[in-house]
């Protein structure tokens, strides 16, 4: 049974229990990446275990030497793919979030390079994975890469060589009759078949016969749950009777034999089936892929791969007798999984369903020999993907908020090979429009922390429907007005102003009707909901204008005639945010309260963060800045357990506002706390900008929040001084992003006085060495050599309580935990006595 996970996006996957040997070719892989090679290709057959070795390898790697590891597979892209596919594979799979309109490519730049506190490049691994299938595209952005960053070490699999003028290339050859047995045997436990000492000749000649080649091994190993050894050694036996089908040694090089040894295997396999298990087989193969490797725990970042029961069930269930009832697809698939033709992905209360992609291939063959059944059942996925996205659209705003985000995420694959099919198929383009547009209002871009491939995705569609007779009107406005929002949400405002044009062209097409419609928003023209979401959005982000307020009230309410609770909810949202901004302060505290009452009243948690953001603005600007300070720390806690990256930033930025107002109202007072507050206001812009960077977000081009962080650090540096401002800015640039640090910062939870001493704060912060006395130096410098306290306090004829109070007092005054990071903070000038005093190291008698 194969049980796998898939790990967070960019991540390598966990090492797996089953790897065996491979010992030469770890040391020598290992050698190449600590060398100054910057292009090392693992090559061989398909199945022959390139990508486990990969896999341990760099988790070897990274734990010896603790570099960044980021893994890219391109097994999803399609055969042939060019460069530019390849570019937004590896912006998908590498970027945590980016909210910004730049490039895929300079996305992928921009996270891979890598600097240390002095600017200089280090190390950074990256690992394409199966590159065979798209390699004249992989080979070009693996070149332009290595130019572009210039401490970027590529380690690659796949059947040949990239072909790039310093590539390192390491055969990967099958397994040593020894490690062929030993993961026999494995895989036969697994089965609960335990491979005894009498049986051991049997599976040697089997290991043999299938030349010892790691995936044949499993499989075959997985017929133990029908066959007992001795058939299988039978099957196997090279004569005409040969269950094989005439199995090759494995596929030549070249993309378009890449499946043909491992289609014969699936084929040893799936002739074991019965008639209903190969009909399920094949059918599953109107689903996308699932990973072709095992994977632990997904942790924060979900389960994404595969189908759920109900999908399978609605897509590839008959009506009829004579085909697949829907009640026995879950037996069907689990006896599918028992044969590993089916991976099987769990999560704590999911199970989730894929083929590999190589079976996926072979399934999809299959099928397409069935007539008309291909077409019929990608059109049932497609429609079922756009039933559950129009349905969650309008149903999110309810307890089922945080159930249906999950249900997004983990269907993505799915959703896109549904879009895919819509393109690729005359007159289905306003299927893949539907889902298209329907994800970005579910705010699905911004839980997958990008928002540049649905825009995209949503452009393609979209453009794809112009050529649709009749064309779906109302549709293409819902999905331009969507396009519209999430560019003003890029900082793209000239994108969203021609959209917004193109909208109300189209709504009202009299140009004398529309004339002056922009300078007066308060006219209602009739307009569709969404649109008037964009245009009132448009008002606030990009002209800061109150009338905001006026014109995304009537969005709200053109959504619920429409019976629209998730249009409605959104309006409702920017609503209170332009009324919290821009309005009065009795529009500001009613507004705000009114809209988080009713998303209190929905149970949906992440609109209920929202409207908390909002209400807490509205408390800064006009309400108790203290409980603004408690309001917003909650609300981040909650963005930050909700995954969510882009409502975490505002909120950090929030936190920083309502310090301003609370130095505001201190007047001229110049205490201890309003410096404090400033040195904070200070950490967090430096930090959130580094954070705003690493995630693309452009804060120049979105009004108020701009307007806002800007009046907040004009505050700070009043109190502080452009020069201590500066250096506290320095710090909060410092602090990692990648580990929530700026945000528990903002929550009270990080001091930065009690960081570790290597990290970038503590080191490019003064010495505190002068602080200690001299007799407290020469204490430090003995402990930093390694003596004991005991020794200590020999040496310089002193109590031992003396010498414990002295170290008390220097870990307080250094800011440190132990006596080990007393060593880092030594004065360069005072390095040469410890090593000194190191050899003079009284050495410890073992007591008999």
């Amino acid at each position: 049974m194969s049980v796998s996970r898939a790990p967070s996006p960019g991540f390598p996957p966990a090492a797996t229990s089953d790897f065996v040997g491979r010992e030469r070719e770890l040391e020598n892989v290992g050698v190449l990446l600590l060398g100054a090679n910057r292009l090392v290709t693992l090559i061989g057959v398909g199945g022959i275990g390139k990508t486990r070795l990969a896999t341990e390898v760099v988790h070897r790697f990274q734990k010896a030497r603790r570099v960044p590891v980021h893994w890219v597979r391109l097994a999803r892209l399609a055969k042939g793919a060019d460069a530019s596919a390849v570019e937004e594979e590896l912006a998908q799979s590498l970027v945590d979030a980016d909210f910004s309109g730049r490039s895929a490519w300079d996305a992928v730049v921009s996270t891979l390079g890598r600097t240390d506190a002095v600017g200089r490049a280090v190390q950074t691994i990256l690992v394409m994975d199966n590159c065979e299938h798209v390699l004249d595209g992989a080979a070009r952005v693996i070149a332009d890469l290595l130019d572009a960053v210039p401490g970027l070490t590529v380690l690659a699999t796949s059947r040949e060589a990239i072909g790039w003028v310093d590539e390192q290339l390491v055969p990967v050859p099958a397994l040593s009759q020894e490690q062929a047995l030993t993961l026999f045997r494995r895989r036969a436990d697994l089965t609960g078949h335990t491979i005894a000492d009498r049986d051991v000749e049997d599976a040697v000649a089997i290991c043999g016969h299938v030349h010892n080649h790691p995936l044949y091994i499993r499989l075959a190993a997985a017929r133990l749950l029908r066959q007992p050894l001795a058939m299988i050694l039978r099957d196997l036996s090279g004569e005409v009777s040969d269950r094989r089908l005439r199995w090759s040694h494995g596929p030549r090089v070249g993309a378009d034999e890449r499946h043909q040894g491992i289609r014969d295997v699936i084929a040893w396999s799936y002739d074991l089936c019965r008639d209903k298990e190969r009909l399920l087989f094949e059918r599953l193969a109107v689903f996308a892929a699932g990973y072709d490797v095992g994977h632990e725990d997904a942790g924060a970042s979900g389960l994404d791969v595969g189908a759920e029961l109900e999908a399978i069930e609605a897509v590839c269930s008959d009506e009829d007798d004579d085909g697949l009832a829907r009640a026995e697809i879950e037996d069907l698939l689990e006896r599918l999984a028992d044969q590993s033709l089916v991976s099987v992905h769990l999560t704590a209360d999911t199970a989730r369903y894929s083929l590999l992609e190589s079976f996926r291939v072979f399934a999809q063959q299959r099928l397409r020999e069935r007539g008309d059944e291909w077409a019929r059942l990608t059109r049932r996925h497609r429609s079922y993907y756009r039933d559950k996205v129009v349905a969650a659209q309008v149903e999110w705003f309810g307890p089922a908020e945080q159930d249906i985000l999950d249900w997004a995420g983990a269907a993505w694959d799915n959703l896109l090979c549904a879009i895919d099919g819509s393109l690729s198929t005359p007159g289905e383009a306003a299927v893949g429009l539907e889902i298209a547009a329907g994800l970005i209002a579910l705010r699905a871009p911004f839980f997958r922390g990008s928002l540049r491939e649905p825009r995209r995705l949503a452009e393609r569609t979209l453009a794809a429907t112009r050529g649709l007779d009749p064309q779906p009107v109302q549709l293409q406005l819902a999905a331009m007005s969507m396009i519209g929002w999430i560019s003003l949400c890029q900082g793209a405002h000239e994108d969203a102003e021609r959209m917004l044009d193109d909208c109300v062209a189209l709504c009202v097409p009299d140009p004398a009707a529309r004339a002056g419609w922009r300078e007066h928003p308060e006219r209602d023209l009739g307009l569709p909901a969404p649109v008037e979401f964009a245009r009132g959005s448009e008002l606030l982000l990009v002209r800061c204008d109150v009338r905001a307020i006026g014109v995304l009230a009537r969005a709200r309410a053109k959504s619920v005639e429409r019976d629209d609770r998730g249009g409605a909810a959104m309006g409702g949202l920017f609503e209170a945010l332009a009324a919290a901004f821009l309005g009065t302060a009795a529009q500001a505290l009613d507004i705000t309260r009114w809209h988080l009452d009713d998303a209190q009243r929905s149970g949906a948690q992440w609109a209920e963060s929202w409207a908390q953001l909002a209400w807490a603005i509205a408390l800064t600007k006009h309400g108790d800045p203290k409980q603004a300070l408690a309001v917003g720390r909650a609300t981040l806690s909650s963005q930050l357990a909700m995954r969510d990256q882009w409502g975490g930033v505002w909120g950090i930025h929030v936190h920083a506002w309502i310090l301003a107002r609370l130095i505001a109202d201190a007047g001229d007072e110049r205490s201890g706390e309003v410096t404090e507050w400033a040195l904070d206001i200070a950490r967090l812009i430096g930090g959130v900008a580094a954070l705003r960077q690493r995630l693309g977000v452009d804060i120049a081009n979105l009004g108020p929040f701009a307007t806002e962080t800007a009046a907040a650090a004009a505050v700070a540096r009043e109190v502080l001084g452009a020069t201590d401002f500066a250096a506290a800015e320095r710090e909060g640039s410092l602090l990692r992003p990648e580990l929530g640090e700026v945000a528990q910062l903002a929550l009270g939870a990080l001091s930065l006085d009690r960081l570790p001493v290597d990290h970038p704060v503590r080191q490019q912060r003064p010495s505190r060495w002068q602080d200690l006395s001299t007799a407290e130096q020469d204490v430090a410098t003995l402990a930093a050599a390694g003596w004991t306290n005991t020794a200590i306090a020999a040496r310089r004829g002193s109590s031992f309580k003396t010498v414990d109070a002295q170290m008390a007092a220097i870990l307080q005054k250094l800011m440190i935990g132990s006596r080990e990071d007393i060593l880092v903070l030594v004065p360069a000038d005072q390095r040469a006595r410890v090593a000194e005093e190191a050899t003079r190291r009284p050495k410890r008698t073992r007591r008999s």
